[in-house]
């Protein structure tokens, strides 16, 4: 079933095509592409499953080719993964205006990578794993600062609880919030995707897409969410009574 699976590189650095290329071998049948311009092409005649592309190329950049799949109405249920190549927050911020589905920062990780490609292709899954997280967080707005609890987390995004009357969706705000066994706050500017208004035995909260998120950041959810989805999977499932 594997090897049914298209998976296309775009990238314009040679190194990195056929190293991403030997990193998915396993995932799929990898296609590579030299720009993005190529990778467009590729996209519309190959239809993949899954697109992973650099995102700081020559000509047309893995944002804007990531922007033209999602626009495009034959592919745009196809899930784009954008490598970032700068501890850059705004590269970040770039790829997730753009629609991309996930954000992965070099140097590459191995696993990061294939667990996020694997996601996409072979569980056929749309929305990033998530897992527990219990912490508060800080939250400021233009003219107004509050807190709330977070009950979840995401490589892209995270869920919090908060009194505060919940802003409309596309509304940025700056957060502040730890990590377990992290000590310095991590401090990502984040916008409004959805709202949980006061139901009965529900808080109101809203769910946060990250935007502006430095490299050093990004490698510390993806730790802590990995390690995290690695120790569900597991744990036994219990035996019918």
């Amino acid at each position: 079933m594997q090897g049914n699976r298209k998976i296309l590189v775009v990238d314009d650095a040679p190194m990195f095509r056929e190293l991403e290329s030997l990193f998915l071998a396993r995932s799929g049948r990898v296609i590579t592409a030299s720009d993005g311009s190529e990778g467009l092409a590729i996209a519309r005649s190959e239809r993949p499953d899954v697109v992973v592309t650099d995102l700081d190329m020559p000509g047309m950049r893995g944002d804007e080719l990531c922007r033209r799949i999602k626009n495009d109405p034959d592919l745009s249920e196809t899930p784009v993964i954008i490598v970032t190549g700068r501890d850059d927050a705004a590269d970040h911020a770039a790829a997730v205006e753009a629609g991309a589905d996930d954000v992965v920062e070099k140097p590459i990780n191995r696993v990061s990578l294939i667990q996020s490609v694997n996601h996409f292709v072979r569980l056929a899954m749309r929305g990033l794993v998530r897992v527990p997280l219990e912490t508060d967080v800080g939250l400021a707005l233009p003219r107004a600062e509050a807190h709330g609890r977070s009950r979840n987390v995401s490589r892209g995004g995270i869920f919090v609880e908060t009194n505060l009357s919940c802003p409309a969706p596309d509304t940025e705000l700056q957060l502040s919030f730890t990590l377990p066994e992290v000590k310095e706050p991590l401090e990502p500017t984040a916008r409004v995707v959805w709202r949980r208004f006061e139901a009965e035995g529900l808080c109101p909260g809203m769910g946060l897409q990250f935007l502006q998120l430095d490299g050093e950041a990004a490698r510390q959810i993806d730790e802590y969410v990995y390690e995290r989805a690695v120790a569900e999977e597991a744990e036994p499932t219990p035996s019918p009574a």
